[in-house]
């Protein structure tokens, strides 16, 4: 199949969180079984063009819009992973610091004109280079225009005709709803501002006006998508979800583990494998350097990676992680970047505890190769969370997750049988920092009391694969369905 794939993010250009390593991994996926699949990005500013070898391609390229004017841009190209990836140049719109917001974390006025052009701008250049797409993927709201653009817009004799679209939500907590003084730049009629479309209270909704025109739509694992078909976690969205009915998927992601295994690992101290894990062992005491942390092979160490924020329950940790320290034998190596709060409430424990907790504000992929690796256990305590990579990149590193049983999470980590040793996590159910606490200590006397059977669950963990290519199979069949031929 030709696969055009459009996405506001795409890992090592421009990533802030899971979708980037989505758009990277399922087309090179996609690729090595046959396909081929051609991505979209904006060009924005902080892109390395020199770095990644990102040459001019195409310009000028107009485009049109609801003004009944054309806008200009430029095109660029490189290939990455034997995947062609294209960058639409336009520096009104993409040429400054940050993706969707300032660095005060205001979001940008425009983004609903920035992400619409990214769509219509990918459809000019299939058809100015004579790209003929046996279907458009679209990724979560910044490009769901891409399904009422095909489907609304005429498109007879060109490369266009009868194309359908897919859409992925990788998290539906973010829709795009803008006021509907944006909605005549968009280019279509205000007979299509409708509830089931794209009228939600009086504003434009991105992501639901997708869903309605999208032939398939799918999120990012199983549990995920029967949640969001609920009205406790569908955001307003739910009834347009289940209206989609067998139409709508949750399809799981997988980990990239050209990247992530701790066998060839190029940014740990040391390799090591299921079966011989002295490795391990090493990078937890160099991680225990990095942060500061007092030298112990035999403490319970726990590892956070993520952005500090209520959705990923890091207000839970912070709750319990003083009473943690005040009744346990245990240290923290905590990484990330997020709300300000949260972001001085951990540094005061670090200060406070010394060398048992170490923090790093910001973001480093070698740091989060290192976290995952030298760690005992890892914490994921998330309110929802659509799937999830970290856990499975903890599970690859023998370093075991502390999960809240919700979406993606659930779907991956097996929860631990103190009668028999299996399992490969701890999970907890109820949103509340008590559950946290107490699964912690679960995890902890387990560690300390029951040691065998932390090493049969780091066995049994390495032994997990959630490979790209098993999600490659289920987004063919997906297109096949959005296609008409299954």
């Amino acid at each position: 199949m030709n696969i055009l794939m459009v996405s506001s993010e795409m890992s090592p250009f421009a990533k802030t969180g899971g979708l980037a390593d989505v758009v990277a991994a399922l087309p090179k996926a996609l690729v090595r079984r046959g396909h081929n699949v051609v991505v979209v990005l904006p060009m924005y500013g902080d892109i390395d063009a020199y770095k990644y070898g990102i040459g001019h391609f195409h310009a000028p390229m107009g485009v049109w819009m609801g003004d009944d004017e054309q806008e200009w841009c430029a095109v660029r190209r490189t290939v990455y992973d034997d995947v062609p990836v294209y960058f639409i140049e336009h520096d009104v719109y993409f040429n400054r610091h940050g993706l969707y917001h300032d660095k005060a974390m205001r979001d940008y006025a425009d983004n609903p004109r920035r992400f619409a052009f990214l769509c219509r701008a990918a459809l000019q250049l299939c058809i100015d280079k004579g790209f003929r797409p046996d279907v458009v993927h679209a990724h979560d709201w910044q490009t769901a225009l891409l399904a009422p653009y095909l489907r609304i817009w005429n498109w007879n004799g060109t490369v266009l005709e009868n194309c359908p679209a897919m859409l992925t939500i990788h998290n539906l907590a973010y829709q795009g709803i803008y006021s509907k003084r944006n909605y005549p730049y968009l280019g279509f009629s205000w007979e299509h501002f409708t509830t089931d479309r794209f009228e939600y209270y009086d504003a434009i909704n991105y992501l639901k006006a997708g869903i309605f025109y999208s032939s398939m739509v799918n999120t990012v694992s199983p549990t995920y998508a029967d949640e969001v078909r609920t009205p406790e976690h569908g955001n307003g969205l739910d009834g347009h979800l289940r209206w989609k009915g067998d139409r709508f998927w949750g399809i799981l992601n997988g980990a990239d583990y050209d990247i992530w295994s701790p066998e060839h690992d190029h940014r740990l101290p040391a390799h090591y494998t299921s079966e011989h894990r002295d490795g391990k062992r090493i990078c937890k005491n160099v991680l225990q350097d990095h942060f500061g942390l007092r030298h112990d092979d035999n403490v319970a160490l726990f590892g956070v990676v993520g952005r500090f924020t209520a959705q990923k329950g890091y207000n839970l940790l912070a709750q319990v992680i003083e009473p943690v320290l005040n009744s346990m034998h245990v240290q923290f190596a905590i990484l990330g970047t997020g709300e300000t709060d949260l972001e001085q409430f951990f540094n005061f424990m670090a200060h406070k505890y010394g060398d048992r907790v170490g923090i790093h504000v910001g973001f480093s992929e070698d740091l989060a190769h290192l976290v995952e690796a030298g760690s005992d256990f890892f914490l994921m305590p998330s309110r929802f969370e659509p799937c999830g990579l970290n856990q499975m990149y903890s599970l690859r590193y023998g370093t075991l997750p502390i999960v809240r049983a919700t979406g993606g999470l659930n779907d991956t980590v097996e929860n631990y049988n103190h009668h028999n040793g299996d399992g490969t996590g701890f999970k907890f159910y109820d949103f509340t920092a008590e559950a946290l606490y107490y699964t912690m200590g679960w995890a902890v006397s387990t560690y300390y009391d029951r040691r065998h059977h932390i090493e049969k669950m780091r066995y049994n963990a390495m032994q997990r694969r959630f490979t790209w290519d098993m999600s490659a199979e289920a987004y063919e069949y997906a297109y096949l369905r959005a296609m008409g031929l299954h």
